[in-house]
């Protein structure tokens, strides 16, 4: 029988105007599907006019400019619609969906989503229950005591992953996917025996877990910097403080 990590994956990344998930916006999206390892990924993009300033920080991140966005990118709400309905498909296609700091990214979506369509991420999936594959807490779990940062690109150095044109919504997601892969083989032994279905409902828990020490690690420092527990999508915020 075919491992998880073996077998079909989907992934998902968005560029953004910034790095808050209540007030920042989506200015590209990716979905890249792959069958198998080492077969051609099939993928799908988007490009947004987000309809408020690029920063010229977000800008030299991705290079996406605002003169861009306005000429070549659509209206969000028919494109988060069309994001929303393309991992609900992945989803009822039993795919799990590899995706980099979920509460990041999915967050974002699901916040654009109430802002331009009255909705949620969660509506998608009331039948056919969303799987995250996320590569950063199945690393820092798996590997607990390794020293170093682990963004995409520190994790694509350590499993031998090649990035190629990082800040690319699809190449970013392509590389998340190829780590978790590579994340399988090396800790085999540990997930093998574990359904995607079962390793989202641990991750919860150990991304609870590592939000846990490292909210106590920022109280050591003298930091009151907040960190958010909530895996792989963060709550609403309550109306008084939205």
């Amino acid at each position: 029988m075919t491992c998880w990590y073996e077998g079909p994956l989907a992934a998902f990344d968005t560029e953004t105007t910034g790095v808050d998930v209540e007030t920042d916006r989506i200015v590209s999206a990716a979905v890249v599907v792959q069958d198998a390892p080492g077969s051609r990924p099939r993928v799908t993009r988007w490009l947004v006019n987000p309809g408020v300033p690029v920063p010229a920080g977000a800008t030299a991140v991705h290079g996406l400019t605002d003169e861009h966005l306005q000429r070549n990118g659509r209206w969000p709400s028919p494109v988060m619609d069309e994001i929303a309905r393309e991992l609900g498909e992945q989803a009822a296609a039993g795919r799990p969906l590899v995706v980099m700091n979920a509460p990041f990214d999915l967050t974002l979506l699901d916040r654009e989503l109430r802002r331009h369509r009255a909705s949620s991420l969660d509506r998608w999936f009331e039948t056919t229950p969303l799987r995250v594959l996320d590569p950063r807490v199945l690393d820092k779990h798996l590997d607990r005591y390794r020293k170093g940062r682990r963004t995409l690109t520190d994790l694509c150095a350590h499993y031998d992953v090649v990035l190629e044109g990082a800040h690319d919504a699809a190449a970013d997601a392509l590389a998340a996917m190829e780590v978790v892969r590579a994340v399988g083989r090396r800790f085999a032994a540990r997930l093998e025996r574990l359904t995607p279905a079962e390793l989202h409902t641990l991750q919860a828990v150990w991304h609870a877990a590592q939000a846990r020490g490292l909210q106590a690690w920022f109280a050591r420092s003298g930091s009151e910097e907040a960190v958010d527990p909530a895996w792989p999508l963060r709550p609403d915020l309550p109306a008084a403080a939205a």
